[in-house]
């Protein structure tokens, strides 16, 4: 469905240059349009200014969605988000983790990109080194995310995992390790030592960058 505010013009400048070729304010414009928005346009705009930018809209929560768009389009612009990170995903499994941190960093990247609050996720590996499972573990505030190790441990136990990724992002931009940070992951270190779980690395994602504590000799 096409609405009265312009997005025929979008979907024809679509038909002839092709997706790459639109903004993202007018890609989500054509998105919210094809669910039947009267005001697709405005609407866009809005939520462009609201959020600062496409991954951040698609990043928001559902519920603050959900206030600009209603119920339906919110779930749908979560889908979309959800699509892509399992897309990124699609490339770790098989592969041993270590020799990829090119795809970890992708996969984090996706994963975290526009996130308003700072999330702790851990990747679950086999002997092998594969991926057996990525979990969110901690949800936060802007500049911290909760991370209980006991309980990290615990379910690396369920999974019958040998060995972690620990992962987090820094909303502010900045993918450097805080003095917590380390702390925190030294702390897990020691206690898989303990259960014979190995931590192999801690990556922090700051917008287009992504850190690791091992490749900076910080564990």
């Amino acid at each position: 469905m096409i609405d009265d505010d312009g997005s025929a013009r979008v979907r024809a400048l679509a038909r002839r240059y092709g997706l790459d070729a639109l903004r993202e304010d007018e890609l989500l414009e054509l998105h919210l349009a094809r669910l039947g928005h009267r005001q697709a346009r405005a609407m866009a705009k809005a939520l462009m200014t609201r959020f600062g930018g496409l991954v951040a809209v698609l990043a928001a929560d559902r519920i603050a969605l959900e206030r600009h768009v209603g119920p339906e389009a919110a779930l749908d612009l979560k889908i979309v988000r959800e699509t892509a990170v399992r897309l990124a995903a699609g490339v770790l499994p098989k592969r041993l983790l270590l020799s990829s941190n090119v795809q970890v960093a992708a996969y984090l990247k996706t994963l975290m990109a526009g996130l308003p609050r700072e999330e702790f996720w851990v990747l679950f590996l086999d002997r092998k080194n594969q991926l057996l499972r990525a979990e969110r573990l901690g949800v936060g505030t802007v500049d911290h995310a909760p991370v209980y190790p006991r309980e990290v441990l615990r379910r690396a136990l369920e999974l019958n995992a040998s060995a972690m990724i620990l992962a987090h992002n820094h909303p502010s931009g900045d993918p450097q390790p805080s003095r917590p940070d380390i702390e925190m992951t030294t702390t897990l270190i020691d206690a898989g030592k303990i259960l014979q779980i190995t931590v192999h690395d801690h990556m922090i994602v700051g917008g287009a960058e992504v850190s690791s504590l091992r490749s900076m000799g910080l564990i």
